[in-house]
């Protein structure tokens, strides 16, 4: 491994580090409805778990309602007990065609719980880009050291500051999503 696949590697695992913590963010309930909320609750569908966007158009009629209209009227069933057993905590109601969410207001409380959780999302974050960057410097010092790489010393050191302001630009990128949805749910 050269130098410079070290450094892509750890852009790439960096990178979905970030992107990961996005979607999962995408997630977390707000106080207004959002399609995002439900996209991906699973749902066994004929004994296979399944994401509900694959089984149902999604929509939001308005700030508080959620609308799932299954593509096969037999799911609705099995969709309304995916929804009743994730811990969204909504209450969906089943017309037999389509179900319908209401998304109530958050509690003062709620909205601490989940900015708490949100933060700590964050911070599971960071340790993953803090592991790249453990794992790249390794490496990086491993061809330090082999007298047959043929690598020089300040070749090395710039890769490892190339690695640092790679951890701090996603670091950055973490802090801004965290900060984003924290004020989203802040807002009443």
């Amino acid at each position: 491994m050269d130098l410079d696949e070290i450094l892509l590697t750890a852009e790439e695992a960096m990178d979905k580090a970030v992107t990961y913590l996005k979607s999962e963010l995408k997630g977390m309930r707000t106080g207004r409805a959002s399609t995002a909320l439900v996209e991906y609750i699973k749902v066994d569908y004929y004994g296979s778990p399944t994401d509900l966007r694959q089984l149902a158009l999604i929509s939001v009629s308005d700030a508080t309602q959620i609308v799932i209209k299954p593509f096969d009227a037999g799911s609705t069933q099995a969709i309304t007990k995916a929804i009743q057993s994730s811990d969204l905590g909504l209450n969906p109601q089943s017309d037999g065609k389509q179900i319908r969410l209401s998304i109530p207001p958050l509690s003062g409380e709620r909205r601490q719980q989940l900015v708490a959780s949100v933060k700590k999302m964050g911070e599971d974050a960071k340790v993953t880009l803090r592991n790249a960057r453990r794992d790249a410097n390794k490496h990086i010092d491993q061809i330090k050291n082999d007298k047959e790489a043929h690598v020089s010393e300040d070749d090395c050191d710039s890769s490892k500051d190339e690695v640092q302001d790679l951890l701090k630009k996603h670091e950055k990128q973490v802090t801004d999503a965290v900060d984003s949805k924290s004020k989203e749910i802040q807002e009443v």
